[in-house]
This record gives structure tokens, C-alpha cells and sequence, in this order.
């Protein structure tokens, strides 16, 4: 049987607690580090954003991220459209929306296989799957017991877009991703599925929301805009001006305790976009 993810109604799911694996992985190490190659570092005036990519989820995307971004291409660039709690966007080389790189257009990746070394953590079990955390990224997806039956032992997941989440911009064309990509600062399930979520902001998130905002009847459009000052991966900066970035592990009894105690503060509201990645942030 296929399995098709359904996004509508999401957030408005029965909440049940995911403790299937939690007691399975309180063994696991308190946190993790990323790997510099997997760190997008931009600078804005307003401080400095720092985004765990994520090649699991969108590898076409990560690369062409990484690409853009070491060669300098994103430097200067503004945050052409910005709307308040929604999201912020970047990546046009002409400010407008309408412009990209010279590169190829990216297909759209907007499910991904996951498996067992994904360090998928269950959160929320409803109806039209398991919403869980891999990585940094809030995830649906199939349970673990669905990979005994597939020929690659994987089971079939989406990164969803809750706060934090970097997607790519693309225009009604599913496959013409290009360079522009946005950041999310609130919560929006009417993207899942139909845009490629690529990473997550680990530190800055107060940054992006402090970008000047456009209006909505100008579809967010900014005048006088914020800049990337400059965006590189971690691992094409000098090795002292790198920041390191350690993230808690999914799988860790320190990362359980934290969900249950932010399911407890948020009580019948809670979902998966509750659930932020607690960071560390050294160097740089």
C-alpha cells in the first residue's frame, strides 16, 4: 500500500504523548555537533542567523544553498519580502522577487525517505501519521515499524514548516527553486507538501524576526530592506572565525524532558512547531 502524507489539518490533530521511543533513547548523548559544511552562517545589521542544513531532508537544495553561498553570490542581497509572523525572504540578486542565479532550476523535494539513523524522535501521534523531530527538523512521517516492509527499509517523511524552517521560494512551477529561499518566523501547514524545506534556523531566529517587515498589501514587499551582509557555510570561513553550533540531540533523555515540559506548559495547544531546538553557540 502507498502511503500519501496529509497535511490539511494538521495542527489540529489529537494529541497523544509519543513516548513509543523516548524510554528506547535516553541513552544517547546530550547534544550533537554540526558539521561546519552544514552550518549557514549569514550576517545581517541587525546580528547574525544560523541555519542547520539539513541534505537528509532536500540534497539538491542543501548543495545548491552551499554552492550560492561560497561563492559569495548572497552577500548584499536583500530581504526583499518580509512578512510579519509568516516569513522572511532573500536570494534575488535583483531585489524583486523575479531573479535567480545563473544555476539550473532545483526539482522540488518535498517528501524525503527516512531511516533508522535519521534520529527521528516521536512527539505527537495522529491520524495521518507520526510528527516527531529528526535532526532539528519537525517531521511527519510513517513509524519506524513501516520500514520492515519496504524494499530500502526507509519509511516516507516531510519536514513541515514551523518557525525556524528555511524553504525554498519557487514560483508556480514546482521545480523552478532557484537561489531565493525564505526563513520562517511563524507557523504555516498550507506550505507543506508544496515547497522544499531545506534546514532550520538553530540561532538568530529574534534576528530574522527583527528584519523590516513589508506591508501585506504590498504582499510584503520592503522598501529600504534589510541585507545578508554576507553567507557562507561554516566550513568555507577561516577555522578561528568558524561559530560552532551544538544542538541537543533528539534522541537524549534531556531532549524528552524538554518536550514533555513544554507539552505541559502548552496543555491542549500544543504541536509539533512548539518544539524549538535548544542550541549551544561558541566561537565565530
Amino acid at each position: 500500500m502507498s502511503f500519501r502524507i496529509v497535511t490539511a489539518g494538521l495542527l489540529s490533530l489529537a494529541l497523544l504523548a509519543g513516548t513509543g521511543n523516548a524510554l528506547a533513547q535516553t541513552a544517547a548523548p546530550e547534544w550533537r555537533t554540526v558539521a561546519p559544511e552544514n552550518l549557514l552562517v549569514i550576517d545581517t545589521a541587525k546580528g547574525r542567523i544560523l541555519v542547520e542544513l539539513e541534505p537528509r531532508v532536500a540534497p539538491r537544495s542543501v548543495e545548491r544553498v552551499r554552492t550560492l553561498a561560497d561563492q559569495g553570490f548572497y552577500d548584499g542581497l536583500k530581504f526583499h519580502r518580509v512578512l510579519e509572523g509568516f516569513m522572511a525572504q532573500t536570494g534575488d540578486p535583483e531585489g524583486t522577487g523575479a531573479g535567480g542565479s545563473p544555476l539550473p532550476d532545483v526539482e522540488g523535494e518535498f517528501q524525503f525517505r527516512r531511516g533508522r539513523d535519521s534520529g527521528f524522535f516521536s512527539v505527537v501521534t495522529g491520524t495521518a501519521g507520526q510528527l516527531g523531530v529528526a535532526g532539528s527538523m519537525p517531521v511527519l512521517t510513517q513509524p519506524d515499524a513501516q520500514m520492515m516492509v519496504t524494499a530500502d527499509f526507509k519509511a516516507a517523511a516531510q519536514a513541515l514548516f514551523c518557525p525556524g524552517v528555511a524553504g525554498m521560494a519557487r514560483n508556480q512551477d514546482p521545480n523552478s527553486a532557484n537561489s531565493q529561499f525564505f526563513l520562517m518566523t511563524g507557523a504555516n501547514d498550507s506550505l507543506n507538501g508544496l515547497y522544499t524545506p531545506f534546514g532550520r534556523v538553530v540561532a538568530g531566529l529574534e534576528v530574522v524576526r527583527a528584519l523590516k517587515p513589508g506591508s501585506e498589501a504590498a504582499n510584503g514587499q520592503v522598501d529600504n530592506p534589510d541585507l545578508m551582509t554576507r553567507a557562507r557555510t561554516a566550513a568555507a570561513m577561516p577555522e578561528g572565525q568558524r561559530p560552532v553550533v551544538r544542538v541537543m540531540n533528539a534522541n537524549s533523555a534531556a531532549f524528552a524532558a524538554m518536550v514533555e515540559q513544554v507539552r505541559t506548559e502548552r496543555g491542549s495547544r500544543f504541536t509539533i512547531c512548539d518544539v524549538q531546538p535548544a542550541v549551544q553557540v561558541s566561537g565565530g
